[in-house]
C-alpha cells in the first residue's frame, strides 16, 4: 500500500506521481518471469469501497479500457525466447543481450506475464511447467537461434515456386500481387539455393527442367520468366502439383514447396482423393509442401490435407487481406534455415500429446514452441533433454540439461488451457480433412467445456435476448446460437447439425474455418478474440487453470460432476469457517472471490459457498 500527499493541484490540473521499486524475478530451469498485477488496477477502478460485498460483485459486461506498456530487458548473456501467455507483445531485440518488449491492449485485465531464457548456447531452450498434484502435468518449451548466425552457419536449401496463372488470377489484382511476391522470393533467395519456378492454368510450364543455381545469372532467369507471366486458361492442379514434385533430387537439402492458387481444380483430374494420392505416390523425402489458397474459390479439404501430410501449413489469402505482403512475409521467415529435421529426446519424462505433432524446421529470427503433457508419478529433477538436428549435411546434438518436470507446480496456470487449445485445433483439422467422428467430437465438446475454449461445436452467448445476445452471436458468427451451460454445450456437440464451416469444404465459412483451426495449433497466448464474446455473454470465467460457468446464480466448476458422488464440502459465504478454509488454502480465495455462491473442485472435494 502506498500513500502520498500532494500539495498543491490548482483546478483543472494533473500532478504525475511516479514510482520506481526493485524487485527480485524467479528464474526455474533457465527462465526468468516477471508478472504486472494488472488485476490490481482492475479491482481499484471497479470497487471505491473495498467492501467484501463490492469485490465480490464484480460487474461482468464492465469493460477495462487501454493499457499499454513498455519492458527493457537487459542480460548478462543473450536473450532467448522473450514470450508473453498474455498479451501479444512486439519484440525489437537491441543486440545478443537487450531488448525492449511493448504491448498494447484493450479489454483485457488479465496480468501481464512475460517470460525470457538466458542462454549463449547456439539454440536456447526455455521451459514452463504446470502441474496439480495427482493430474497430468503440462509442460511449454521454447526454442531458439542466436542472432548473430553467420551466413556460413545457414543451411542451403531447394525451393520450388508453384503459381496458378489461370483466367481468375486476373480478377481484383491478384496476378500482379502474386507476381510482386514471387519475384521477392526469387531475388532473397540465398546464393546456395536451388530454385524452380512453375506456372500452371490448363497446363503447367517450367522454367526450367530440375533446380538451377540461385547465383546472379540464376535470379534473372527467374525473374523474366515471372514477369512474363499472365493468367489464362483453367486450372490443372493436379499435373502441376506432379510436376513441381518432380523437380527435387535426392541431395540432403532442406526441400520446401510452395504452392498458391486461387481456384479449384477444372482441367484434368479434379477429384480431390485422387489429386491427394498421386502427391503422394511421388516421395520426396524430408519435403515440407507450403499451400496458399486465394480468395474463397478453393478447396481447403485439398489444401489442407497435402500441407498437413508433407509437414507443412496451408494458409490462406482472403479478399480483405494484401496478398503481396502475406507471402513475402512467409518468404522471409522460411529464406534462411538454421537447423532441419528436428528430433527432441526427453530421455526419462514421460511425455504425451505433444503439439505441433511434428516439429518444423528452425530459421533464423523464429522460435519454435511445443506444448504437451508429462505423467511421472514423482518429481523428475534436473532432467536432461537432446535436441537432435541438420544442418547442412552434418548432424548436430545439443543437451539441456538441470530441467526439472515437478509433480506439483501451480504457477504458471495458463499452460493447461493453451494445451487444450492446440489440441481442439488439432482435432477439427482431423475431422475437416477425414470426415466426423463422434470420439474426435465429443473430445472436442468436453475440451471447449472444460477450459471456456469456442469451438465449432461450443458456443458462448447472453441469455436475455439482449443486445449483448445478438452483439455476442456476431462476434462468434461461426457457432450455432444457443445458451450457454456445461451440459447445454455438450447438446450442441450431440446435436446433428453441421455448424458452418466444421464440414465446409470450398468458401468463406471453410476458409475462415481452416485458419481458425490452424491458429489454434499454433497459438501461444491464451488470450484471444473468443474472450471479448465471452465476456460480452458475462456467464462463464476463467480463473487459474480453471473455467467456471454460471448456472442459477451459482458459479459451477467445470470440473464438477453431480454424478460422481465426490465428497462434498459446504460453507457459508463470509463465515468464519469460510476465512479460516482461505487462510489456509489460499489458493481457494481466487475461486470464491466469485461470488457468493460457488462450487469447487479442489484436491478431490468439491467446495459449495452458500448465502
Amino acid at each position: 500500500m502506498f500513500q502520498a500527499s500532494i500539495f498543491p493541484i490548482p483546478p483543472n490540473s494533473d500532478k504525475k506521481l511516479e514510482l520506481t521499486y526493485t524487485q527480485v524475478l524467479k528464474a526455474e530451469s533457465g527462465t526468468v518471469s516477471y508478472r504486472y498485477p494488472l488485476g490490481t488496477g482492475r479491482n481499484l477502478w471497479r470497487n471505491s469501497n473495498p467492501g467484501i460485498e463490492n469485490i465480490n460483485r464484480p460487474t461482468n459486461n464492465q469493460k477495462f479500457g487501454t493499457v499499454s506498456g513498455k519492458i527493457e530487458i537487459v542480460g548478462k548473456e543473450a536473450l532467448r525466447n522473450i514470450y508473453s501467455p498474455s498479451h501479444q507483445i512486439e519484440v525489437k531485440n537491441k543486440g545478443e543481450k537487450a531488448a525492449s518488449v511493448s504491448f498494447e491492449t484493450s479489454n483485457n485485465d488479465n496480468d501481464f506475464q512475460l517470460f525470457y531464457g538466458l542462454s549463449n548456447n547456439d539454440f536456447g531452450m526455455s521451459l514452463l511447467t504446470y502441474r496439480e498434484a495427482g493430474k497430468d502435468g503440462y509442460f511449454l518449451l521454447m526454442l531458439s537461434p542466436k542472432d548473430n548466425v553467420s551466413e556460413r552457419e545457414l543451411v542451403n536449401k531447394d525451393i520450388v515456386f508453384v503459381l496458378d496463372t489461370s483466367g481468375s488470377m486476373s480478377d481484383e489484382d491478384k496476378m500482379e500481387k502474386a507476381r510482386a511476391a514471387l519475384l521477392f522470393g526469387v531475388r532473397n533467395l540465398r546464393d546456395g539455393d536451388r530454385f524452380n519456378v512453375i506456372s500452371f492454368a490448363g497446363e503447367e510450364h517450367l522454367m526450367e527442367n530440375g533446380l538451377i543455381r540461385a547465383d546472379v545469372a540464376g535470379k534473372k532467369r527467374g525473374e523474366e520468366f515471372v514477369k512474363k507471366l499472365t493468367p489464362t486458361g483453367g486450372t490443372n492442379i493436379n499435373d502441376a502439383l506432379k510436376a513441381s514434385l518432380r523437380q527435387f533430387d535426392s541431395s540432403d537439402r532442406p526441400k520446401l514447396l510452395v504452392f498458391m492458387t486461387d481456384g479449384l481444380p477444372t482441367v484434368g483430374e479434379s477429384n480431390v482423393e485422387k489429386i491427394i494420392q498421386n502427391a503422394k505416390e511421388i516421395k520426396v523425402d524430408g519435403l515440407r509442401l507450403f499451400t496458399f489458397g486465394v480468395g474463397y474459390d478453393v478447396n481447403t479439404r485439398l489444401l489442407d490435407k497435402l500441407a498437413a501430410e508433407n509437414a507443412g501449413t496451408a494458409d490462406y489469402v482472403e479478399p480483405k487481406e494484401d496478398l503481396e505482403v502475406k507471402v513475402s512475409n512467409f518468404f522471409t521467415k522460411v529464406n534462411s534455415p538454421v537447423l532441419t529435421d528436428l528430433e527432441m529426446d526427453f530421455g526419462g519424462v514421460q511425455t504425451e500429446l505433444l503439439y505441433p505433432r511434428e516439429l518444423s524446421d528452425i530459421f533464423k529470427g523464429t522460435q519454435l514452441t511445443l506444448i504437451g503433457r508429462y505423467t511421472n508419478a514423482s518429481d523428475i529433477e534436473n532432467a536432461v533433454l537432446r535436441l537432435k538436428g541438420k544442418s547442412g549435411r552434418e548432424t548436430r546434438t545439443f543437451e539441456y540439461k538441470n530441467l526439472d518436470f515437478p509433480f506439483r507446480a501451480e504457477d504458471n496456470t495458463f499452460l493447461p488451457r493453451l494445451w487444450a487449445t492446440r489440441r481442439v485445433g488439432w482435432l477439427v483439422e482431423q475431422i475437416r480433412s477425414n470426415g466426423e467422428n463422434k470420439e474426435l467430437r465429443d473430445e472436442i465438446v468436453d475440451l471447449g467445456t472444460r477450459y471456456g475454449i469456442v469451438t465449432p461445436y461450443t458456443s458462448y452467448l447472453a441469455t436475455d435476448g439482449s443486445e449483448q445476445t445478438r452483439t455476442a452471436n456476431d462476434s462468434i458468427g461461426f457457432v450455432n446460437q444457443m445458451t450457454i451451460g456445461r451440459r447445454n454445450s455438450r447438446t450442441l456437440g450431440d446435436s446433428k447439425n453441421t455448424t458452418p464451416g466444421a464440414g465446409a469444404i470450398v468458401g468463406k465459412d471453410a476458409v475462415q474455418a481452416s485458419k481458425k483451426a490452424q491458429a489454434q495449433q499454433e497459438v501461444v497466448t491464451v488470450t484471444s478474440e473468443d474472450n471479448e464474446a465471452i465476456r460480452i455473454a458475462g456467464n462463464l470465467k476463467k480463473v487459474g487453470a480453471k473455467t467456471f460457468y454460471l448456472e442459477n446464480n451459482v458459479w459451477v466448476d467445470s470440473e464438477y460432476k453431480e454424478e460422481a458422488k465426490t465428497p462434498e464440502i459446504k460453507l457459508k459465504f463470509a463465515s468464519s469457517e469460510y476465512f479460516d478454509l482461505i487462510t489456509k488454502e489460499k489458493d481457494l480465495a481466487q475461486y470464491f472471490a466469485l461470488g457468493e455462491q460457488v462450487i469447487v473442485v479442489w484436491k478431490g472435494k468439491v467446495y459449495r459457498i452458500v448465502k
